[in-house]
């Protein structure tokens, strides 16, 4: 499979990464692409079944192709392990960061309070987007990169909220002030982010991009409301991050 392919897997599985890789340059497209598809493979193989080991078998098998790729050896040949080796070489090795935080969704169980939850996010999204902002040429900027993630996967988490409590794998005590507690967190972090990012290259505006809508989604949580987004608020958000560069969402 080619970096192309991947990106095809992108396109209605991940439609915010797909239009993140679709608007970076040229030569940065294959490692988004190869990342996201990865992320993508990565994140199913963590609740594909309701036993625990064998998911965590699944994630091994992630686990030691990257810990090959880290030692500069090719994978077993797959159609997303190999392309993305082939994109990054020894430099994928931070992905076993995020490999190990989806450990927390093969058990199926609710995050016991939110300092638990902010480490998961962390984990998952603070490390495909410090790789995805490597990808694109972006040094120097950890904690911009690490408020814009932490922002980013609140919003996502939140947003997908009735699903994952629906998969037992929402917050203990499922309390809506807790909630609306998280989202007042993710909109502070988008905040500072924005604040630190000014004068950022254009070209890191894809690797940094929170998703469509992302403001808005916690702000409705914040306020109680239904977090629903528009497809033609997506796709507007999709258009200013590629004509604009605008990556906050």
């Amino acid at each position: 499979m080619t970096p192309e392919h991947c990106a095809e897997l992108l396109r209605g599985a991940d439609p915010d990464r797909f239009a993140s890789t679709m608007a970076a340059e040229p030569h940065d497209r294959a490692k988004l692409a190869t990342l996201y598809a990865a992320n993508l493979e990565i994140a199913r193989a963590a609740i594909a079944s309701l036993e625990p080991l064998i998911c965590q078998m699944r994630l091994q098998w992630w686990a030691d192709q990257v810990a090959a790729m880290a030692e500069g050896r090719a994978p077993t040949p797959h159609e997303i392990a190999l392309p993305l080796f082939e994109a990054w070489g020894p430099e994928i090795a931070p992905l076993a960061g995020l490999i190990e935080a989806r450990q927390q969704d093969s058990l199926r169980e609710p995050f016991a309070g939110q300092a638990a939850l902010l480490a998961h996010i962390d984990g998952c999204t603070g490390t495909l987007m410090r790789l995805a902002a490597r990808g694109c040429g972006l040094d120097g900027y950890d904690a911009l990169i690490d408020e814009q993630a932490r922002g980013a996967g609140l919003a996502a988490w939140l947003g997908a909220y009735p699903r994952l409590r629906a998969m037992n794998m929402g917050l203990a005590g499922d309390a809506p002030d807790a909630l609306a507690g998280l989202a007042g967190t993710g909109l502070a972090a988008l905040d500072r982010a924005r604040q630190m990012g000014r004068g950022l290259p254009r070209r890191a505006a894809p690797a940094l991009f929170a998703g469509a809508g992302a403001r808005q989604v916690l702000r409705a949580v914040a306020a109680g409301q239904n977090a629903a987004i528009s497809e033609f608020r997506r796709k507007l958000s999709y258009a200013a991050l590629a004509f604009r560069g605008r990556w906050q969402g």
